[in-house]
């Protein structure tokens, strides 16, 4: 079988992955957790998870009508590790929403045109309005790190951008938009075996980039620039929810609850919206590069 980008991959993983990521991608076995920091050694049962995820979408659901009927703005921003598991994550909160009231934004390389606008601009349009719910598969934060570790901006450009980003959120909730910004990560031996699953399985090869191959050798880059991205732009009006996401079963249950928590559509279940395991959800001090 072809494998995409001449399978680049599984040469990283052959010739220049560390020696202990690769004893744990080629020791691992089915349903284990193998970054050795995760609090937990094994995946989440199927059949509690599959529990704990349709009570949540009932919720899901009760939440949205609420959002339509109090014209309620909701923005969802998604960032994290390359294959710490956003898509899923979305496809999960999203999969029994109205698509009408309940938006993916997944933007791709700016054109020319977008390229000499305000950075932010072309992300304003997708702003929610009365009673939708916006959802970012990645966004305005790619400046923060993948613009930056590639080399796409300036050290001028990213040191604006620090600088605006606050105030430019703190307008978005200043205008009545609840804005719930979700981090995801993952261990460095997780994100590889991930990347070999995609690189062999023809039905999800397409969400592989050559981004993805050049970045398997800046794991350090991208754990300096995630820092202090984390770091500068975590604020009172616009907090950073880090979620650790080597379990995606776990990850997906925690995230949706922690959205839920954020938002008084009244009518919930206290036991679909149990207490989080801030083991693997809180602030930036969860986050270990």
């Amino acid at each position: 079988m072809e494998l995409p980008f001449d399978g680049g991959i599984s040469r990283y993983f052959t010739q220049d992955a560390p020696a202990d990521v690769r004893a744990a991608v080629a020791g691992a076995s089915k349903g284990d957790i193998i970054n050795p920091d995760y609090p937990y050694e094994s995946r989440w049962k199927r059949r509690e998870y599959e529990a704990a995820l349709a009570a949540l979408q009932i919720e899901l659901v009760r939440m949205q009508a609420w959002a339509r009927e109090t014209g309620q703005r909701i923005a969802i921003v998604f960032e994290g590790r390359d294959a710490a598991g956003k898509g899923g994550t979305i496809k999960r909160l999203r999969e029994n929403l109205n698509p009408r009231g309940a938006k993916l934004v997944a933007l791709s390389k700016p054109t020319d045109q977008e390229a000499a606008q305000w950075y932010f601009q072309r992300y304003i349009a997708h702003l929610p309005a009365k009673g939708e719910i916006t959802i970012f598969d990645r966004s305005w934060y790619n400046r923060g790190v993948v613009e930056h570790v590639f080399g796409f901006c300036t050290p001028q450009q990213r040191a604006r951008w620090f600088a605006q980003t606050p105030e430019f959120e703190d307008m978005l909730v200043n205008e009545g938009i609840k804005l719930v910004k979700i981090w995801l990560n993952v261990g460095r031996a997780t994100q590889l075996k991930r990347f070999l699953d995609r690189e062999k399985d023809p039905l999800k090869q397409w969400k592989l980039s050559w981004i993805d191959v050049e970045g398997l050798g800046k794991w350090d880059d991208y754990t300096d620039a995630i820092g202090e991205t984390l770091e500068r732009t975590h604020t009172d009006h616009a907090p950073w929810t880090i979620v650790r996401s080597d379990d995606k079963r776990r990850a997906r249950v925690q995230v949706i609850r922690h959205i839920l928590r954020q938002l008084d559509y009244g009518h919930h279940d206290p036991k679909a919206l149990a207490p989080i395991d801030d083991k693997l959800l809180g602030g930036p001090d969860l986050w270990h590069g």
